[in-house]
């Protein structure tokens, strides 16, 4: 009885290493196929037309959008949803997982303000439900696949195993409220095996084949006088502009519940919106990691007004497109605006620019996720450890800030939904 005890353990462990490098290739796959469309629309196609291409895009893929919603329904699901439903009954459906992956990728190559993570983290679900659905005879510990391969899928789209690690093994085991049928430490030993087969499925991805999605890592210089004296007017700037995302977010969701049931007049309405935004500021669409390189490169030359505005622009057109039918998560665009918000505050007190982006940006995540170590977690793809205690301070004081009550439940974070 031991014996066949191990063996399934054995092939339970080798099943979640190999469902986390599933889950990797499939990030990989997906991330490469949302390039190649952004670069036939937006590359390609926009030599054609003038410097209104962006509306014009814009209306287009808000038409698409809404047909496919309006056909097939709405999906993707956000995260919170997937995660919850995945927390709740061990697994997620996976009967419509081809129509979950175009819809994922839609808003992206359109060039929507929205990350890939909903989607992905959907399908991926879905997926290690159908396998744990066939594998159920070596033990009722396959029913972990599902909540393995959405921690897999978070850890390899951010490259920040910490956070995949977190978001997983928070919360009460799943499985329709029956006793778990491991411990957490078991919990643990088994997400570990699925993000190292994640990381290890798109690192190798990545450097033999290219593609991929990431933020720039950034350098910790120094820590003088300056920075401290700027320190809390940093932390100020970030959470009120994490305060605004998700008062904004309410409004858009409320604004998309007023207009009522109608798929396609929604997101043409916001491709719209977006595309004028696009003309005046480009960088406010698409889902930020490229832009953030060319932030890099051109914030010295912008001025403090104009980064500031980008960043703020930012908040708002990501809430926007989340709520108005362009479907996708808001991680990537809402640390991209952080990044600009700090840029513009460098510029504004001479201090430590990497300082001010880890300070704003951490506060900017921590007040819309309104968990301040998930923040962190999440924000050491591409800030360095040595800025954990300022980023952990920024972060708290922007969980913390407080909402109206009628904006109270616009925060999104995955470990929410357990």
């Amino acid at each position: 009885m031991d014996r066949v005890r191990v063996v399934n353990r054995t092939v339970f462990l080798l099943s979640v290493v190999l469902t986390g490098a599933i889950a990797g290739a499939f990030v990989w796959l997906v991330l490469l196929a949302m390039n190649v469309g952004l670069a036939f629309v937006w590359d390609g196609l926009a030599s054609w037309f003038g410097r209104f291409y962006p509306i014009l895009m814009c209306i287009v893929g808000g038409v698409v959008i809404g047909l496919f919603a309006r056909r097939y329904g709405q999906y993707p699901e956000d995260l919170p949803t997937v995660m919850a439903k995945v927390k709740r009954d061990g697994r997620y459906g996976y009967d419509k997982l081809g129509r979950m992956s175009v819809a994922a990728l839609l808003p992206l190559v359109f060039g929507g303000s929205v990350g890939p993570e909903a989607g992905l983290t959907g399908v991926i679900a879905g997926l290690c439900s159908w396998v744990s659905d066939r594998m159920k005879r070596f033990g009722a510990d396959f029913r972990e696949l599902s909540e393995a391969g959405v921690t897999a899928t978070l850890s390899a789209l951010f490259t920040a195993p910490l956070y995949g690690f977190a978001a997983g093994i928070s919360g009460k085991p799943s499985g329709d409220g029956e006793a778990p049928t491991m411990s957490r430490w078991t919990r643990a030993v088994v997400y570990v095996c699925a993000i190292a087969g994640a990381l290890g499925a798109m690192l190798a991805l990545n450097h033999f084949i290219g593609g991929g999605m990431s933020l720039p890592h950034y350098d910790w210089d120094a820590v003088g006088k300056v920075e401290v004296l700027w320190l809390i007017p940093l932390i100020l700037v970030g959470s009120v502009a994490g305060w605004l995302y998700c008062i904004s977010d309410s409004i858009m969701s409320k604004a998309s519940d007023h207009v009522g049931d109608r798929p396609v007049l929604k997101p043409v309405v916001a491709g719209a919106v977006l595309g004028v935004f696009g003309v005046v500021m480009p960088m406010t669409m698409f889902s930020g990691e490229s832009q953030v390189e060319e932030l890099n490169v051109l914030w010295t030359g912008m001025g403090a007004a104009a980064l500031l505005v980008l960043g703020f622009a930012k908040v708002f057109v990501t809430s926007m497109c989340v709520n108005m039918g362009w479907r996708g998560g808001h991680f990537f665009p809402i640390i991209f605006a952080g990044i600009s918000i700090g840029y513009g505050m460098a510029v504004l007190t001479g201090a430590d620019p990497v300082f001010c982006l880890c300070v704003v940006t951490a506060a900017l995540v921590g007040g819309v996720m309104r968990k301040p170590v998930m923040a962190v977690l999440l924000l050491f793809l591409c800030f360095p450890l040595l800025a954990a205690i300022p980023m952990l301070l920024a972060a708290f004081v922007g969980s913390r800030l407080p909402l109206p009550r009628w904006a109270s439940g616009s925060e999104a974070d995955p470990e929410d939904a357990s």
